[in-house]
């Protein structure tokens, strides 16, 4: 028996790296909606380790079973359309990770999580990172790497951006950056993403937002 519990222990899988920073940036007990929440993995620690209110939308009905399953509150839904639904404020956090890239309109979506919640965490693949950029320089081809692995005849991924990119975004919005990070694609941290360096040298990055 208890070579059974230790082998489950050892095989249950971590929380992916940059979903961890992003649970760091999270007071606890506070109420918050998990954009695009896939199976509800963040969710899911968020409510055991911080005692959240949380609440998810999922655009796979496979991901929304399986986090059902699990005792989370998640509904199908699409951000560019059903976020509109949310009243205002009815949020501390909204969460978008590794999504934003993928909506129809992000500057559309971006600003409905600032109109429901606080604040905002936004996660993103970074197109300006240097192996993207030698990509299309040496081979003239739309590269793969371990952020943007899809070539571009089946990616998801519709509104590709950098992190000058949305920095300039979020100036244009009037927004204000309370934290960004950028980091490589195991999860170390690599620069403050407001910095130069990390267009450059951040394969993904996470900031924090909050309305003026």
């Amino acid at each position: 028996m208890k070579k059974t519990e230790t082998l489950s222990r050892t095989t249950t899988p971590p929380l992916r790296v940059d979903l961890r920073l992003i649970a760091e940036m999270i007071k606890p007990g506070t109420r918050l909606l998990d954009i695009g929440c896939g199976e509800g993995e963040l969710l899911g620690y968020l409510q055991k380790s911080k005692n959240v209110d949380g609440r998810g939308i999922e655009l796979s009905m496979a991901g929304v079973r399986a986090a059902v399953a699990q005792g989370l509150s998640v509904i199908q839904g699409d951000a560019d359309t059903d976020l509109q639904a949310y009243p205002t404020g009815a949020f501390d956090y909204v969460i978008l990770s590794q999504t934003l890239q993928a909506t129809r309109d992000p500057r559309g979506v971006v600003r409905n999580m600032l109109r429901i919640g606080r604040y905002a965490i936004v996660s993103f693949p970074n197109f300006g990172h240097w192996r993207v950029r030698l990509s299309l320089l040496l081979q003239g081809q739309m590269p793969t790497t371990p952020t943007l692995p899809h070539h571009w005849y089946d990616t998801p991924n519709i509104h590709l951006c950098t992190i000058r990119d949305f920095l300039l975004l979020c100036d244009d919005m009037n927004v204000i950056v309370e934290k960004a990070v950028s980091m490589d694609y195991q999860g170390t941290i690599r620069f403050d993403a407001g910095g130069r360096l990390a267009n450059w040298l951040g394969e993904q990055a996470i900031f924090l937002l909050r309305r003026r």
